[in-house]
């Protein structure tokens, strides 16, 4: 089946991909740019990265924009997916939900709407077996925003790995933050993948944090070969 992935460029719709090309053809990536950074519906932070990925990965990208307007958004978002249907032809649309009803829900309806099949790879996953499986499939995945205690601007700019997986593991047990970070508590930026065909590298930079909240804001990077 022809899909196209609604990419944030973060670690959920990046493992999504990979588990779906495990049996489907990925033709396109679809992301819609929020002006509003509390949307409901998509990802904020470093958003305009997602077109590097692309370019990393060498797949086509269909970029929508939204004011962000909660339930009005969606509009905007099924705009873009009528568009990749028209210029890719795809079947099938793959999302990084986890446990969000809210999100699923509303996509499931668009794409039935549309007629087109929405498929969840991760739906159901534990939050801890799936950062240790990004590590274990040498994704690299970097932490670029956090909210919620106890978490601390020292999070921000950190890989994921062993050690900070065992931490947000104690943190989610201690606290009840979820270490997936699907209601935002943490996001992500994926710098290499197993179908990535280049790296990305950071050149610049800078953090805004702020008591429990804050971003790492990539201001500047580079595609570098692999080895």
């Amino acid at each position: 089946m022809k899909l196209a992935v609604l990419y944030s460029g973060g670690k959920d719709s990046n493992y999504a991909l990979y588990k779906a090309m495990e049996e489907h053809e990925i033709t396109c990536l679809i992301s819609v740019f929020s002006e509003n950074k509390e949307s409901y519906m998509f990802h904020v932070p470093n958003i305009h990265l997602v077109e590097m990925q692309a370019e990393a990965m060498e797949k086509p990208i269909v970029i929508g924009t939204t004011k962000g307007e909660k339930e009005k958004e969606l509009a905007d978002l099924e705009n873009s997916i009528r568009k990749a249907v028209e210029l890719h032809k795809i079947e099938g649309l793959v999302t990084g939900a986890i446990a969000s009803k809210y999100q699923a829900d509303r996509i499931e309806k668009i794409c039935k709407d549309i007629g087109i099949e929405c498929i969840n790879p991760l739906w159901g996953i534990e939050a801890n077996q799936l950062l240790r499986e990004l590590v274990e499939k040498k994704f690299r995945v970097l932490i670029t925003g956090i909210a919620g205690y106890p978490l601390e601007e020292n999070w921000l700019g950190r890989d994921l790995n062993p050690d900070s997986i065992k931490e947000l593991a104690e943190i989610e047990e201690k606290y009840g933050l979820s270490s997936s970070g699907e209601g935002g508590e943490i996001e992500t930026t994926v710098l290499d993948a197993p179908f990535f065909k280049k790296k990305i590298e950071i050149d610049e930079s800078k953090k805004e944090a702020k008591a429990n909240t804050g971003v790492l804001y990539i201001i500047k990077a580079h595609l570098k070969e692999k080895n």
